[in-house]
């Protein structure tokens, strides 16, 4: 490696020089707040200090740094330099003086523009209409809209984004500028057009400075690479991933450009690169998904902040030869794709269902890299299986949920889980997760059977315990159960907004106190029961409005005025309004709402969860019981 040195314009781009930015590196991200306004009012303040007589002059603007590495000579003389880092400065600034020199054009400023037009084009006819005419060209996401940006004689990209922007932000900065008309404050530049320009173009030219280091030699360009950011914009993980997969790729002689239309380009759409919050964090969903992924290929847990480690180490025996590492990287394509795609899953679908009970509803994302085993293409698990395996854990997680059991071990469930698919035949994957999970004896890892769940469940303080969404998704879960049951009753779509609505009211001693009040055992016991699984339901926001605290019958409603329905008590207004077999089954109870009522329709509701989820094989169970009894 030489010495790092300081390089302004000129030294970068004079000569017949090429810099590419490697078809793996993410791509331009830069944005007009954060990046290119704060350089233009640099830019501004350098010139116009060698404009202003008596003003302290500045020498020069510092860029950063920028890494690159010699790729070849050409036998033409053409020098090609690979970029590993300072991409986005470097693009700016071809993006800037392409920008500028069509201004200089616009106001017949030849010789400041020839000036900036030798920096940005190899004007050779050699080079004519190929990409070596430009001194620059961007990674693969970027490379049509930036040609059309430096010559818009290219075809215009479907869609246009930051390159574009930024060229024209650029455009419009220098043109309002060396035209002398005010800034946003109202000051005026100062010196005639001519100066302007002059001072203008030495500033691009000569007075922006970076730090060059030529990485030519031995030294570990993915060492620097990882260790270097870009201003402002923080490199992912997936970034690094990629940078040593392409740089690997090149080694072996991969057709890289093909690896970066067909396989990483979708990672650098604005849906992957997006921060996603997942607890006190965020992260971008690519670098989720890349943990996820690791997590199921090694079969073990994976820390997320050496998830580029991890992955070098576990990719390194698949990329030692092109065909082989293409079709690894054809492997986590096909899964990207598989977890991308998971939203178009509609909701009465078997993985459709998985996602919006497990994933979102008991925000159990831990169970993702399990989740993506099945489901994956790479494993051909059969339909059959994948519903068997889905549903088996499913049910473990619903069950231990609304029985408020720990899910701390579960990242290690989720991981032995997986050691216990390998080598398998899928088409019995899905009965060997179900009956791994019904040998589970840990307290941390138990699958409640039937009998537990409907004794415990009934007893248990639900609401307040159990997030309110997760209460809401079972018993609407228990709702299609019961109309499935009957058909009588007819398929329904029910309304997003249904909310949890205790049926006794939790102030249940304004209305629903007898003549004499309840003794405080008594009272704690309705209390807790308020609270149950059996005293809860689901009913429209407004219509939970209006029931409100009332009584429970129009007689014992008599005189009350509150709640917008006069005289009215909680079961009038619910026959009234109720389109919910969860409902009907309630007004059954025509004189009284108490707490035999809670407890029965408590056991009622467990019984019914316990059809929606299916619990543990039985046999399994037992035997796993009797064995750790032994042991």
């Amino acid at each position: 490696m030489q010495q790092p040195s300081k390089a302004n314009a000129t030294e970068l781009f004079e000569g017949r020089k090429h810099y590419a930015i490697p078809s793996y590196q993410r791509p331009y991200v830069w944005t007009e707040e954060d990046q290119w306004s704060p350089l233009w009012d640099d830019i501004v303040r350098v010139t116009e200090s060698h404009l202003s007589p008596g003003s302290k002059q500045f020498a020069s603007h510092f860029l950063g740094a920028v890494v690159f590495e010699v790729k070849r000579a050409g036998s033409s003389g053409l020098i090609e330099l690979n970029v590993i880092d300072g991409q986005q400065r470097l693009t700016t600034l071809q993006l800037m003086l392409d920008a500028v020199e069509s201004v200089f054009v616009e106001h017949e400023r030849f010789e400041e523009a020839e000036r900036l037009e030798e920096l940005i084009l190899n004007k050779q006819s050699t080079y004519r209409s190929t990409q070596q005419r430009f001194k620059l060209w961007p990674s693969q996401a970027n490379r049509d809209e930036f040609a059309h940006a430096m010559d818009p004689s290219e075809p215009r990209p479907p869609e246009v984004g930051q390159l574009t922007g930024a060229h024209e932000f650029f455009r419009g900065e220098a043109r309002r500028w060396l035209s002398g008309a005010p800034d946003a404050d109202g000051r005026t530049p100062p010196a005639d057009l001519a100066d302007r320009a002059h001072e203008l173009a030495e500033t691009l030219a000569g007075r922006l400075v970076v730090v060059a280091i030529d990485l030519t030699g031995d030294d570990d360009a993915q060492l620097i690479f990882e260790t270097l950011n870009d201003r402002g914009t923080p490199l992912l993980k997936a970034d690094l991933i990629k940078n040593w997969v392409f740089r690997r790729g090149e080694e072996l002689g991969a057709d890289v450009d093909l690896w970066s239309r067909s396989i990483w380009e979708d990672f650098d759409t604005d849906w992957w690169r997006r921060e996603i919050v997942q607890g006190r964090a965020s992260r971008s969903r690519v670098d989720i998904f890349l943990h996820y992924w690791l997590t199921m290929r090694r079969q073990e847990e994976v820390k997320q902040e050496l998830a580029f480690r991890t992955f070098i180490d576990y990719a390194e025996p698949f990329m030692t030869d092109a065909d082989r590492a293409h079709r690894f990287l054809r492997e986590l394509r096909n899964d990207a794709d598989t977890y991308r795609g998971l939203g178009d899953f509609a909701s009465d679908t078997v993985i459709g269902r998985f996602r919006s009970r497990v994933i979102e509803a008991m925000e159990l994302a831990g169970t993702t890299p399990v989740f993506l085993w099945v489901i994956s293409r790479n494993h051909g698990v059969p339909s059959d299986q994948v519903e068997v395996g889905l549903d088996a854990i499913e049910s473990w997680v619903v069950r231990r949920t609304m029985l408020q059991l720990t899910s701390k071990d579960m990242n290690k469930l989720v991981v032995a889980l997986l050691k216990s698919l390998r080598n398998l035949d899928p088409a019995a994957s899905g009965e060997a997760i179900r009956s791994f999970l019904s040998q589970q004896t840990a307290g941390t890892r138990e699958w409640p059977s039937d009998e537990r769940f409907v004794d415990d469940l009934v007893r248990l303080k639900m609401f307040g315990n159990v997030k309110q969404g997760r209460i809401a998704t079972v018993l609407r879960a228990v709702e299609a159960h019961k109309r499935a049951e009957n058909p009588k009753f007819g398929a329904v779509t029910l309304p997003p907004g249904l909310t949890i609505e205790h049926i006794m009211p939790q102030k249940w001693r304004v209305h629903w106190e007898a003549t004499l009040p309840l003794e405080p055992e008594a009272a704690q016991r309705r209390d807790r029961l308020v609270h149950s699984i059996g005293n809860l339901t689901l009913v429209t926001q407004s219509l939970n409005s209006s029931l409100s605290n009332r009584p429970w019958t129009d007689a014992d409603a008599s005189g009350l005025s509150e709640g917008g329905k006069p005289g009215r008590g909680k079961w009038s207004l619910l026959e009234q309004f109720n389109l919910l077999v969860l409902n009907k089954e309630v007004l059954e109870y025509t004189d009284a709402w108490a707490e035999a009522e809670i407890a029965a329709r408590g056991t009622a509701l467990a019984r019914a969860i316990t059809e929606v989820w299916p619990g543990p094989d039985r046999e399994i169970q037992a035997a796993a019981q009797a064995s750790t009894l032994i042991d």
